[in-house]
């Protein structure tokens, strides 16, 4: 680790240290994988992908270097450690390492294009003293081509910044919209629980309950409400465990309008 006064690079990240809060980046790795790959002087993307776009195994584009390919999407996995913007797409072209085509490649080179426009992100922590965890969760809805199911992401914040987030793919095929919703909530809760019990080992107890902010009614009223049995009968048990936190306290399932 190399001290430059008050910033600090290691393995990657770049941590600069001031009197009102921390700021950690991976702006020289970012940076050093564009020189890499030939991209410094690219077009920048708005977007780390194309609206609406859907990628699939067979797009009816030649197959390009594999390698290359997974060198490049290797390097993009790494970047998503203080990168939570590029989370979904990365995690949508990586499903595709074992034999990428032409396409699969222009859309991991539009993440770089997207990259080239944003050096400068990264997290940003606050100093201040009261630390509330919290967190959003949404799905897609079967947004594989190959197997229609859906995508389960979740973000967390502890005080001032974000510390967690997942993008990937659900184990089962949802029916509906809401039930991919409700998965992806009891995913969101069972880590909501994980994060709640380090927090009390290093003496951050969280007294009150933790609110995961969802833009499903429907959603909300299933943890709650055992009575949409018709509709969820077929949900597997374990994606019910979210009505016991629910019911004990430990969670709060709160709506967020999806503009906001």
């Amino acid at each position: 680790m190399t001290d430059l006064g008050a910033l600090q690079f290691f393995l990657g990240l770049e941590v600069k240290q001031v009197e009102d809060g921390i700021f950690v980046s991976q702006k020289k790795y970012a940076a050093d994988l564009l020189k890499k790959l030939n991209m410094t002087g690219c077009k920048i993307a708005a977007t780390p992908m194309n609206l609406n776009e859907k990628l699939k195994k067979d797009d009816g584009t030649e197959e390009t270097d594999a390698w290359s390919f997974r060198s490049l999407v290797g390097g993009l996995i790494y970047l998503t450690n203080k990168r939570l913007d590029i989370s979904f797409v990365v995690g949508v072209i990586s499903r595709f390492m074992h034999c990428p085509s032409r396409h699969h490649f222009g859309a991991a080179k539009r993440v770089l294009r997207y990259i080239a426009g944003t050096l400068d992100f990264g997290l940003w922590y606050d100093n201040i003293s009261k630390f509330n965890l919290s967190g959003y969760t949404d799905r897609d809805w079967a947004g594989c081509l190959e197997d229609r199911r859906s995508t389960s992401g979740y973000v967390f914040g502890f005080g001032s910044g974000v510390v967690c987030w997942s993008s990937k793919k659900q184990a089962t095929t949802a029916l509906s919209s809401s039930e991919a919703e409700y998965t992806a909530a009891t995913s969101s809760a069972c880590q909501a629980l994980w994060l709640k019990r380090i927090l009390a080992d290093i003496n951050l107890k969280q007294k009150e309950a933790t609110v995961i902010y969802c833009d499903n009614q429907a959603t909300i009223s299933m943890s709650k409400n055992p009575s949409f049995h018709g509709r969820t009968k077929h949900i597997d048990i374990r994606v019910h465990f979210i009505r016991d936190l629910v019911s004990d306290g430990s969670i709060i399932l709160k709506y967020c309008n999806t503009n906001e």
